[in-house]
C-alpha cells in the first residue's frame, strides 16, 4: 500500500511540472537586460504548503547592466514590518543562460529563457526563528509585456515544495516606494 501511495504521489508531481519548452512560442520573447533595467516595482505574496496565505510585501527594484553584467538591488518590504536587501549579480552568458549569486544564495543560480518565460533554480538560505533554513527555489518569471512581468517560485525542502510566492512586476519611471504597505501588526 504505502508504496502505491508513493508512486500516485510521484505521478502527481511529474504531472504538475512544466517544462520550459512548452513556453517556447509565447511571446513576447523575455528579455532580462530589457525588463531589469532601471526601476521596478513589485507585489507579492507567500502561501504555505496548505496555500494559506501567510505574508504580503512589496518590492522596490533598481536594476543596472554593464555588457552582460547585471546588478539588481531588490528591497523587500513585508506587511510584518520586515524588510531585506537582496542584491544580485548576474550575468548572460554567450549561451544565452544565466547564472547570478546574492548574499542569501548558496552557491550560484543558473536557468534559460524560451519564449516568454525564464526558468532558474537555486538554493535560498532563510533565517526562521533564530535558525537558518536552506531550501530549493524553482523560479519562474513570466514577461506580459514590456512593462509587466509575472513571477512563481516554488519553495522545497527534501523533495516537497513547503511554499509558493507570487510576485508581480511593474516597470515604472520614477524610483519606486513600497513605504505605504499596509502593516498586519
Amino acid at each position: 500500500m504505502k508504496k502505491l501511495i508513493f508512486l500516485l504521489m510521484l505521478t502527481c508531481l511529474t504531472a504538475c511540472s512544466s517544462s520550459l519548452d512548452e513556453h517556447q512560442i509565447n511571446h513576447p520573447e523575455f528579455d532580462l537586460k530589457g525588463y531589469f533595467d532601471g526601476n521596478i516595482h513589485a507585489w507579492g505574496i507567500v502561501q504555505d504548503y496548505s496555500r494559506r496565505l501567510t505574508r504580503q510585501f512589496c518590492v522596490d527594484i533598481k536594476a543596472s547592466w554593464q555588457n552582460n553584467n547585471g546588478t539588481l538591488h531588490e528591497t523587500f518590504y513585508f506587511d510584518d514590518g520586515e524588510q531585506q536587501v537582496r542584491i544580485w549579480q548576474l550575468e548572460i552568458h554567450s549561451d544565452g543562460s544565466v547564472s547570478g549569486t546574492a548574499g542569501d544564495v548558496v552557491g550560484t543560480a543558473t536557468g534559460k529563457a524560451k519564449g516568454n518565460a525564464l526558468n532558474w533554480q537555486y538554493v535560498l538560505s532563510v533565517p526562521i526563528d533564530n535558525n537558518v533554513y536552506e531550501f530549493s527555489i524553482d523560479d519562474w518569471l513570466y514577461q506580459m509585456d514590456s512593462q509587466h512581468m509575472m513571477n512563481r517560485s516554488y519553495m522545497q525542502k527534501f523533495g516537497v515544495t513547503v511554499a509558493e510566492i507570487s510576485i508581480f512586476f511593474k516597470k515604472t519611471r520614477l524610483p519606486a516606494s513600497c513605504s505605504s504597505l499596509p502593516s498586519n501588526g
